[in-house]
């Protein structure tokens, strides 16, 4: 069975030394050492001046609504996971959806502006697949309206814009390290703010607002995250290089076998040195989607519809005219990448894709 994804796993040994340390400290939780260290190696590796551990990237994005005060409508996309808009109706206000860009597959920028009310109080924004939006013009629109903006860099592990990692964008960005991701804690999250301040809050948020054993100084829920998790961080940070070079020579592998399929692929940011997490492609219709990944089931291979359906058609949000979101999320598919899948199962499943669009 060839799956979407596998999650990294490093030596047992390496995450086994790890546990021993949290054995004998039997300091479990709670702002650990090794959540601490986990912290100061990510901003090291990334080059970031701030950032949060967290329970999961869902967390990190309430939070982050939370701590910016945003009330009202929030612009976001309709082609993103569930989670981006989830938690915007969670935290009790309104998604507004702005049509994404046929290319990029990101929200476009010029599908923003005419949304914008006097009830907008921000701009949430997906980085798909770890391509970089047009922050440029996203921030301008921003300043211009005095809006917040929050980027869901979920799927961002690695991937930098104009030479700086994306995280460092935004008022606030988030990402996930579900274990499905190119960078894992298992489960796990983070926040990343340029604003100092800010960033103070949201560590009183993230520990239900302790400001010591009996003292409350912000709203809190519990986001804080375990050792454990912390400590597989830190295992899977030792390979983050290998896995990074591993998923571009793989695309590069997909790239040269489907050459000759009647598929297109999302056009990455020029400003950005991309991470390579995915591999999606966009098929001519949707009758063609669902023949592809029927035929690919059969032989257990597993790509997924992600992301389908277009978050506008959720039960708990408003009705919008996004035709290309639509379009798309009944068009594209992710294929396997994961770190142990290898250049003759690329090939195997590039034959059958070609073999069934020939028929």
């Amino acid at each position: 069975m060839i799956p979407v994804t596998k999650p990294f796993l490093p030596p047992k040994e390496i995450y086994t030394q790890y546990l021993d340390g949290i054995w004998e400290r039997n300091w479990l939780t709670n702002n650990g050492p090794l959540v601490n260290e986990l912290e100061l190696k990510l901003k090291e590796w990334l080059n970031v001046k701030h950032l949060l551990f967290l329970t999961n990237g869902t967390v990190a994005l309430q939070i982050a609504i939370k701590a910016l005060g945003l009330q009202g409508e929030i612009i976001t996309t309709p082609f993103s996971y569930v989670a981006t808009v989830s938690s915007i109706v969670w935290e009790g206000c309104e998604a507004v959806f702005a049509d994404i860009d046929a290319d990029t597959l990101n929200i476009d920028p010029a599908k923003i502006e005419t949304l914008i009310t006097p009830r907008t109080s921000a701009i949430l924004a997906t980085h798909v697949y770890g391509n970089p939006c047009n922050i440029a013009a996203i921030e301008k629109i921003a300043q211009k309206h005095q809006l917040k903006v929050i980027y869901d860099a979920a799927h961002c592990f690695g991937t930098q814009y104009k030479g700086r990692s994306v995280f460092e964008y935004g008022d606030i960005s988030t990402t996930s390290f579900h274990s499905t991701k190119l960078f894992h804690t298992i489960e796990g999250g983070a926040l990343f703010t340029k604003d100092a301040e800010l960033l103070k809050k949201m560590a009183y948020m993230r520990n239900f607002g302790h400001d010591g054993p009996e003292r409350f100084a912000e709203l809190g829920i519990n986001g804080k995250n375990s050792e454990f998790h912390a400590a597989m961080g830190l295992a899977n940070l030792q390979y983050i290089d290998k896995i990074l070079i591993s998923r571009k020579e793989q695309s590069d592998h997909y790239d040269q076998a489907l050459i000759n399929l009647d598929k297109k692929k999302i056009k990455i940011s020029e400003e950005a040195q991309f991470n390579f997490a995915y591999y999606p492609i966009v098929l001519p219709t949707a009758e063609i989607t669902v023949k592809f990944i029927e035929e690919l089931n059969r032989h257990l291979i597993y790509p997924r519809r992600y992301f389908h359906p277009s978050l506008n058609s959720l039960p708990y949000v408003h009705p919008a005219v996004v035709s290309v979101s639509e379009d798309i999320s009944q068009r594209v598919i992710c294929l396997p990448l994961y770190h142990t899948l290898t250049r003759e199962e690329i090939y195997m499943i590039a034959r059958l894709l070609l073999r069934i669009q020939n028929n």
